[in-house]
């Protein structure tokens, strides 16, 4: 007994410390990139950094505007295709497909996770920008192709979480709507999704978080120009392709340098927001 019990108090000490080491790290990252990022406003104005849409760093002019317009632009156009469509194919994989099937369209969706960013972006670049640049005029390039390839990025989340949430729904529930004489699709719409809606929210949120702080994908589509976000077929840029662009070429400890910091720290934020977000959700729905 007395080997079994130190045995646990050891393992209960070494999981605390990974906890907690957990939590120091991105602790340590998020004051490294808060403080190096806030010290920008000692040389520009926070209104100037969060409003102006001009962005001209030799010029001494920090404006975030267009790259957090254009990581919203994105983000939403990758949203409106990837769940309605994610939705729909967590439904037919959960509620109408035979189990074979199911079995193949999860491991196939599955795959999908795997490829690699770069891969998508370059498929992007080959494919759907001489596409639009043909079809719908202007250099092909902008945040139309980036919120297609983004809504393909993230349709495996939203639909293996979606039908996750489809399969946990009790079958109790749905058996009584059937039993008072509603249709299955009548079941679905009015009972299933009601039921599992809380967690069709989490996944949506993730997949919201995943677009946003994508890089590679986006900057191989979106043009990386710091303007407005005026048309879909029209370049502009986004926070990360921003970064992942510039960083590199910045004078450390400059207000550009800075910038750059101020804008990963926003991504930092937006990424812990959504993920307190996803939790909120999660328990409002173990609370129904």
């Amino acid at each position: 007994m007395d080997r079994v019990r130190t045995a646990d108090r050891l393992a209960r000490a070494v999981l605390t410390g990974c906890a907690v080491l957990v939590a120091l790290l991105i602790a340590a990252i998020l004051l490294f990139v808060g403080s190096e990022g806030l010290l920008l406003f000692a040389d520009v104005s926070p209104l100037e950094f969060f409003f102006s849409p001009v962005w001209n760093p030799p010029m001494g002019r920090f404006g975030a505007l267009p790259f957090m317009a254009g990581s919203l632009a994105v983000t939403g156009i990758a949203l409106l295709i990837s769940a309605p469509l994610g939705l729909a194919g967590a439904i037919f994989m959960s509620k109408v497909a035979p189990g074979w099937m199911r079995h193949v369209l999860r491991q196939a969706s599955n795959l999908f996770v795997g490829i690699p960013s770069v891969v998508y972006g370059y498929v992007g670049m080959t494919l759907l920008v001489p596409w639009v640049r043909n079809h719908l005029g202007g250099q092909g390039f902008g945040v139309l192709v980036a919120g297609i390839v983004l809504a393909v990025m993230v349709l495996p989340t939203i639909i293996g979480m979606s039908e996750d949430a489809l399969q946990a729904v009790d079958a109790a529930i749905e058996e009584g709507s059937l039993g008072l004489g509603a249709t299955r699709w009548q079941t679905i719409w009015n009972v299933t999704l009601p039921a599992a809606r809380p967690r069709i929210l989490a996944a949506i949120i993730l997949a919201f978080a995943r677009a946003f702080g994508e890089t590679t994908a986006v900057q191989m589509v979106i043009g990386n120009s710091p303007v407005l976000v005026r048309s879909l077929t029209k370049g502009t840029a986004t926070l990360t392709s921003q970064i992942i662009m510039e960083m590199g070429q910045t004078p450390p400890g400059s207000p550009w340098n800075r910038a750059l910091f101020m804008m990963a720290f926003g991504l930092l934020v937006v990424s812990l927001l959504m993920i307190l977000l996803v939790r909120w959700v999660s328990n409002r729905g173990v609370a129904r």
